[in-house]
């Protein structure tokens, strides 16, 4: 039998930037949205999304999971393909510290408009 990677989509946001972090996963068509998480960048508040993902799939005993988001610089740093400095390094190290010693997930960028927690954190956010 074979399994479906399962897509997360992640994304965070702070209000003003920096400010007040937010972030939002979608897994299954079920929204987690968490608030108050700090104060921090929106890159930060990126970070912790990813993050949440992974550890929502964890949660769920996921194995094939493709984690999306609309955040470049962040899920080139999650891949490896540019460095993580500063903050993101510690970000990072959490990231890395959930993998562990398996492989770690697929991180994947989407357009902002194909990010499905990026769309639930924006109406929560309406103009």
């Amino acid at each position: 039998m074979t399994t479906r990677r399962t897509k997360i989509y992640f994304d965070g946001g702070a209000r003003p930037n920096p400010g007040a972090m937010e972030i939002a996963t979608v897994c299954r068509g079920v929204v987690h949205v968490e608030r108050d998480l700090g104060v921090g960048t929106s890159l930060d508040a990126e970070w912790l999304a990813l993050i949440a993902a992974l550890r929502l799939a964890r949660a769920q005993g996921l194995e094939d999971v493709l984690l999306l988001g609309d955040a470049a610089a962040v899920v080139a740093q999650a891949n490896g393909a540019a460095p993580a400095r500063g903050r993101a390094a510690q970000h990072f190290a959490v990231f890395r510290a959930l993998v562990g010693e398996g492989t770690a997930p697929r991180v994947r960028h989407v357009g902002r408009a194909q990010n499905l927690a990026g769309i639930a954190l924006a109406r929560l956010h309406p103009r």
